[in-house]
């Protein structure tokens, strides 16, 4: 691992298929889809930054004091995590978490921080197939930076395929990704 790896946390969106706040869903243990998720990255990253939306605030500050609030979400995930990167210029990789996916593993979490360095990407794959949370060191922040739209970081994945070290994990979860109030019923199921 690199020197300073940490997590963004990308807590923006606006959970339009679900029909309600998805990060406020409650879980069958009672906690949240976002305290979940935030409490295992926590615990397997130390250093992290939540990027939130200004409305989703006051929900989300019960969980995390330290929010960072970004004016221009509607702009897609792709400005959401160059704003992110933003604030994160001092680290030497980031895991980029999703905060709608709160059955991932911590070892998962810690797993692939462990295999960050600061020019390598890092892609959890469960049965051939890629999932989240993807790492990038610091060497692509300059092109995250640059990121518009609502791809994410795919562009620049799609531009380094050399670089990139696909970790397979036994870690399904890592491709639950939570759009409807269907999808979190049935990977709750799956993940009991």
């Amino acid at each position: 691992m690199a020197g300073k790896i940490g997590a963004i946390i990308l807590a923006a969106g606006f959970s339009n298929r679900f029909g309600s706040i998805k990060l406020c869903a409650e879980l069958d243990n009672g906690a949240t889809v976002f305290s979940q998720t935030l409490a295992r990255i926590r615990t397997a990253v130390p250093n992290y930054k939540v990027i939130t939306r200004p409305e989703l605030a006051d929900l989300l500050s019960p969980f995390e004091t330290e929010l960072n609030i970004f004016q221009d979400a509607e702009k897609g995930m792709g400005a959401t995590l160059a704003h992110a990167i933003s604030l994160i210029e001092s680290w030497d990789g980031c895991l980029v978490c999703l905060a709608d996916m709160p059955f991932i593993a911590v070892e998962t979490y810690k797993s692939l921080a462990s295999q960050l360095g600061d020019n390598n990407i890092v892609i959890p794959v469960h049965n051939q197939q890629p999932g989240n949370p993807v790492g990038f060191g610091k060497k692509y922040f300059p092109e995250l930076l640059q990121l518009s739209g609502d791809s994410g970081g795919r562009p620049v994945v799609q531009a380094h395929q050399a670089d990139v070290l696909r970790l397979e994990t036994e870690d399904a979860a890592i491709l639950y990704d939570i759009d409807t109030p269907d999808d979190l019923e049935k990977y709750q199921l799956l993940s009991d």
